[in-house]
């Protein structure tokens, strides 16, 4: 009896199959992405990572377009005060309310975007930065719930399974380090670091 197995991602150039192990006759097939998909997913991977990159910038050095400079955090503003304290609202508005401005929330918020940026645009540690992103992400789409213009959809989440989608078909390797990042070997040992 023949058993079919997934499609599995690959970053070789040509597809390949396995040998067929014991009383199984089919084999796994690999999956490569088109040329012009690779390039796609790398773009969109280095344009997602310069918008978290961007927003991690902006709120350090009030660079005038969302953060004005007497607000950065290099000159003692909050990253969190005015999102959280202000445009919170519906059923997490209290929660959010609550921890807007706290020192803690300002690190944890800055670290996440400095890091989701740089491990996005170099192509490293992509499964972290799309879980932590993700995270980060539906965090910021709770804090306006009802969103303005849908009952529930909005870019946070939309921003959130584009970061998963990167991450399942290694993005990272197209327009990044990805495939040079992959063959170290804590990286091997690790599957979270890829």
């Amino acid at each position: 009896m023949a058993t079919t197995h997934p499609v599995r991602r690959s970053h070789n150039t040509s597809a390949t199959t396995t040998p067929a192990t014991s009383d199984t006759t089919s084999a796994a097939a690999t999956y490569e992405l088109p040329t012009a998909a690779k390039y796609f997913a790398g773009g969109l991977r280095l344009a997602l990572g310069w918008t978290f990159l961007w927003a991690f910038l902006d709120k350090l050095f009030g660079l005038g377009h969302e953060t004005a400079k007497a607000d950065a955090w290099i000159n003692g503003g909050s990253p969190t005060q005015g999102f959280l304290a202000f445009a919170a609202k519906g059923p997490f508005k209290g929660f959010y309310n609550d921890i807007a401005g706290a020192t803690w929330a300002d690190w944890l918020f800055m670290i996440g975007l400095a890091g989701i940026g740089l491990a996005l645009i170099l192509g490293v540690f992509m499964n972290l930065a799309a879980i932590s992103g993700s995270v980060l992400l539906v965090m910021m789409w709770t804090v306006v719930l009802p969103p303005e213009n849908n009952l529930f959809m909005d870019d946070h989440l939309i921003y959130a399974g584009l970061l998963g989608l990167l991450a399942l078909i290694g993005a990272g390797s197209y327009l990044g380090l990805g495939s040079m990042w992959e063959r170290m070997p804590f990286v091997q040992k690790m599957h979270i670091f890829r």
